[in-house]
């Protein structure tokens, strides 16, 4: 709140005739009280939010698409639908990377090869070489890019989870569990992170959102690197990224169209990015910022911003829902070893679920 009401105020200062009132709200109340005041005829000039209000909003027809009003070249990939940019982004990341003790690991593992050898040899006791949020699949997402998989069809709606690929990656996962048996038999986010900072766990996966905390625990022995690349594709896994975006309301046009449009050019431009950079610690949506020395030069942020560069865009669609409800029982099934439910019948078993769930959508 703090940082944005400084950039209203800057804003201000140098056009006295635009002023703002900025209204903080959590995420889910924020999404409930711009749908209601939408409809309402009574909405905001200007919504900073997260992408995944992008598909009800689109879905509501509530926004309104910003490609004919910015340049969308200059910023790293933002929200994209049905042929249309929905959002401006501020920042960028939300992904997760390898996190890991220096004083275990001096050199992370490149590959998935080095790693498991490397897990492998660090795991003693009840010291373990890696350790992960085993209960939620979007510690399970950038595999599945590793692996040359994706949730989605080409039509981005279209479930695609009974694949080769999918399949591939959930076997990983089994694998390193209960073949090369390199993490804990159970690890949700607060254990595996727990392992992590007492150094129980010599390599981790979480997301930027993590890193200011585990650099206080561990201090010079923390470490950030890009998740390794799997040896079998030669692919560098994809982590979802997100961020934070301005939204702009359909039907905003006019006076207020064009303050809102010189408001979000000053908010993302590289003097105000850069500030962002030195004051929050998240990366820039400015494409230009992402090469500041502010960055380049600190060890933790260039190992992000390259991990970043892997990644992609979270999906926005509605649809996403029923992909991470259909995903994650049959992953923690499989990881529970519950029925025995293989690698390919949670494939299976998700792909059925997914289709199911997107259909009563419909």
């Amino acid at each position: 709140m703090q940082y944005v009401t400084s950039l209203t105020d800057a804003f201000t200062a140098a056009n006295p005739l635009v002023t703002f009132e900025v209204v903080n709200k959590e995420v889910e109340t924020l999404r409930e009280d711009f749908q209601t005041s939408s409809l309402a005829g009574n909405a905001p000039d200007l919504l900073w939010t997260v992408s995944d209000h992008a598909g009800p909003f689109t879905t509501a027809g509530l926004i309104q698409p910003v490609d004919g009003l910015f340049d969308m070249t200059k910023y790293v990939a933002s929200v994209e639908m049905n042929g249309s940019t929905w959002a401006v982004p501020i920042s960028s990341g939300n992904h997760l990377m390898l996190l890991y003790n220096k004083s275990l690991v001096p050199t992370p593992p490149a590959n998935t090869d080095e790693f498991v050898t490397m897990a492998t040899a660090l795991t003693s006791g009840d010291v373990y070489g890696f350790a992960y949020n085993q209960t939620e699949p979007f510690w399970a997402a950038p595999w599945l890019g590793g692996f040359g998989g994706k949730v989605f069809a080409d039509d981005g709606v279209t479930p695609t989870l009974d694949t080769p690929e999918f399949i591939a990656a959930m076997q990983w996962l089994y694998d390193i569990k209960f073949t090369h048996k390199v993490t804990p038999l159970e690890s949700d986010y607060n254990g595996a992170e727990t392992l992590f900072k007492e150094g129980k766990a010599a390599m981790i996966i979480n997301g930027d959102w993590s890193l200011a905390g585990y650099q206080e625990a561990l201090g010079e022995n923390f470490g950030v690197a890009p998740i390794p690349q799997v040896s079998a594709t030669g692919i560098w896994p994809a982590p979802y990224t997100s961020g934070t975006y301005f939204m702009i309301p359909e039907g905003l046009e006019g006076a207020k169209l064009d303050a809102v449009k010189a408001f979000v050019e000053f908010a993302t431009n590289l003097e105000n990015q850069t500030a962002q950079v030195v004051n929050l610690k998240r990366l820039p949506g400015l494409k230009e910022a992402l090469t500041i020395p502010e960055i380049v030069n600190d060890p933790i942020l260039k190992a992000s911003s390259e991990q970043m560069s892997y990644g992609t865009p979270m999906p926005t669609v509605v649809e996403m829902r029923c992909i991470w409800d259909a995903w994650k029982p049959e992953m923690i099934a499989m990881l529970s070893k519950a029925d025995g439910t293989t690698p390919a019948d949670a494939a299976a078993n998700a792909q059925a679920a997914a289709v199911a769930c997107i259909s009563a959508l419909e």
